[in-house]
């Protein structure tokens, strides 16, 4: 059974799901970085592919792209780094590779496929894949090789394309708490506030996670209160690029989220 299929099948709240750069902020620095979250207890993890253009990251994040490419990283050297660490991992952490369409393309979409699942990856989110290319294309790999395709919804998805998404894809819905990029936030609004609402009002099949702003003890909180628990990527690449080690920030970031 696929990892994600294990941890939300144990109806567990207060899901943690951490966010990070391949290569950030040394080449070789990917693997000790996984093997601390895993260590801390972290329930899940996503695994950045650097790209040159990410639409959907914040500054903080397009720099640790950035800082990642002159080091090197590549498709093919994230997915041997996570094949190495995996057995360091805990097997009930799920991995989840991150990344943009056109990389992807140039690997090879079936050759992608088979690499993540002999790697340990255990799901792919893609921002920019069209659901009508997720449909065509990439739906039925994803089936065959056990790896859902998480897709992402906002506050401008309507109802109908939701219910879409949650009747074609599997693993979880991705929730992206406002209709702009990733970022360090104080907290939440009334509007956001509104929109987590609504969604779990929907009474969707499919699980959720809250990503995009998380950023503190209160967003955490509220993301947790409204979906399974939570996405934080921004701010842990902050105090990967501060802190003296990765373990260090790993503390750092619980430290910040009350955990």
């Amino acid at each position: 059974m696929n990892r994600i299929t294990r941890l939300f099948g144990k109806n567990k709240r207060d899901i943690l799901s951490v966010f990070t750069t391949a290569g950030y902020p040394r080449l070789e620095s990917t693997g000790e970085t996984l093997a601390a979250l895993s260590d801390a207890g972290i329930d899940m993890v996503e695994v950045g592919v650097p790209f040159s253009d990410p639409m959907a990251d914040g500054p903080v994040i397009q720099e640790s792209s950035a800082v990642a490419l002159r080091e090197g990283m590549t498709l093919p050297t994230l997915l041997r780094q996570v094949k190495e660490v995996r057995p360091r991992l805990r097997d009930d952490m799920p991995l989840v590779l991150m990344g943009y369409l056109n990389p992807m393309i140039c690997y090879g979409i079936e050759r992608l496929f088979s690499d993540c699942k002999d790697a340990g990856i255990d799901a792919i989110i893609v921002p920019d894949l069209p659901f009508d290319e997720y449909i065509d294309v990439f739906q039925t790999l994803c089936r065959q090789y056990d790896l859902p395709m998480i897709m992402l919804i906002t506050p401008e998805t309507e109802p109908e394309r939701i219910r879409l998404i949650d009747r074609e894809c599997d693993g979880f819905i991705y929730m992206v708490s406002s209709a702009s990029t990733t970022g360090v936030r104080d907290g939440f609004d009334s509007t956001q506030e509104r929109y987590f609402r609504e969604i779990s009002e929907m009474n969707l099949s499919h699980p959720r996670m809250i990503g995009f702003g998380i950023s503190n003890q209160s967003t955490f909180r509220m993301a947790c209160d409204y979906a399974s628990g939570a996405i934080v990527g921004s701010l842990f690449i902050k105090y990967l690029a501060s802190e003296s080690s990765p373990r260090a920030a790993v503390e750092r970031l619980l430290a910040s989220l009350g955990r």
